[in-house]
């Protein structure tokens, strides 16, 4: 393999924590320990749904934690409520959006910001990036807002959605095993080592191959804010305070979707010039993150299959 050629700010030398070769640090405990440290975090009932981008004029459903839900622009933002018509039954997603109230496909009923029966719209919250939905009795106590770590003020963001056959630990876990990185997204990685490491959070130095092997390093930290998302943050080299949040939500009991989203930021002069090209830079950014997920996917299923064999025995 050709060496490898950096690019950009020069980060100070840091130890490594180890040298032991990657499949002997990657150790089984931590990850588990990590991930149970996580799951354990308050998540205040909300689920990430999509990139807000994704709702306009037409209703929307999604399936989240083995229900149906309806999504719509209502006359003062963004409405959810249950997929079900609390008259017979007809999902209204296949239905349309009048005045800001959905309109049945059978029968015309109107529904919008009042209940019927059952039936009633959900807290919905938009952060500016991504859609999420609060599950009151999903077995979490309720926050007025979804649990996030800090983003950067000025950014280019650019968000993938993906569906899986497994859980969203499973997701946490792939995210919490850097050590993966160089060997299995060569693509994508020229090399990372890990250089701090606690019981919840890790720091690796990791370099992103822009073509070729010419690559830029950073320093970045993963950490858990709740028990569905993990945030890698960068917090030396270029580009620091940019985020790529990874978000895992429950489909049913054997699906979940992965939403992650980059939010990419620069001190440097230039990024001025780089935000009015978001249109053609986001979907760059989109196509790699899901190469990336492709392979991640495949990581995530693998892990779920054997722990669900496991729990067979």
């Amino acid at each position: 393999m050709s060496e490898l050629i950096i690019f950009g700010r020069e980060l100070e030398p840091r130890p490594v924590t180890s040298t032991l070769p990657d499949w002997q640090q990657a150790d089984p405990r931590w990850i588990s320990q990590a991930l149970r440290r996580a799951m354990d975090k308050p998540g205040g009932g909300w689920f990430v749904v999509d990139d807000r981008r994704k709702f306009g004029a037409q209703p929307r459903r999604y399936r989240i934690d083995d229900r149906d839900f309806v999504f719509w622009q209502g006359k003062n933002g963004l409405l959810a409520a249950s997929d079900t018509c609390p008259h017979l039954g007809a999902s209204l997603s296949a239905g349309a959006v009048r005045n800001g109230c959905l309109v049945c496909p059978w029968h015309g009923l109107e529904l919008g910001e009042r209940p019927m029966g059952n039936w009633a719209p959900l807290p919905v919250h938009d952060d500016g990036v991504l859609v999420w939905i609060r599950l009151d009795d999903c077995g979490e106590q309720p926050t007025e807002r979804p649990i996030m770590a800090p983003r950067p003020a000025t950014y280019l963001d650019a968000t993938v959605r993906m569906e899986a056959r497994c859980r969203p630990e499973d997701i946490l876990a792939n995210r919490l095993d850097p050590w993966h990185g160089a060997h299995f997204h060569p693509h994508t990685f020229g090399r990372l080592r890990v250089i701090e490491r606690s019981d919840e959070d890790i720091i690796v130095r990791v370099a992103f191959l822009v073509l070729g092997r010419l690559g830029v390093e950073v320093d970045a930290r993963f950490h858990c804010p709740e028990p569905r998302t993990i945030v890698m943050t960068i917090v030396g080299g270029d580009g620091v305070g940019s985020v790529v949040e990874t978000h895992a939500t429950p489909i049913d009991d054997t699906h979940c979707a992965v939403i992650e989203s980059t939010l990419a930021t620069s001190d440097r002069p230039q990024m001025k010039y780089v935000l009015p090209l978001a249109r053609w830079i986001r979907p760059l950014i989109e196509k790699r993150a899901a190469r990336l997920w492709v392979e991640d996917v495949a990581y995530a299923e693998r892990r779920c299959a054997l722990s669900v064999a496991d729990a067979q025995r």
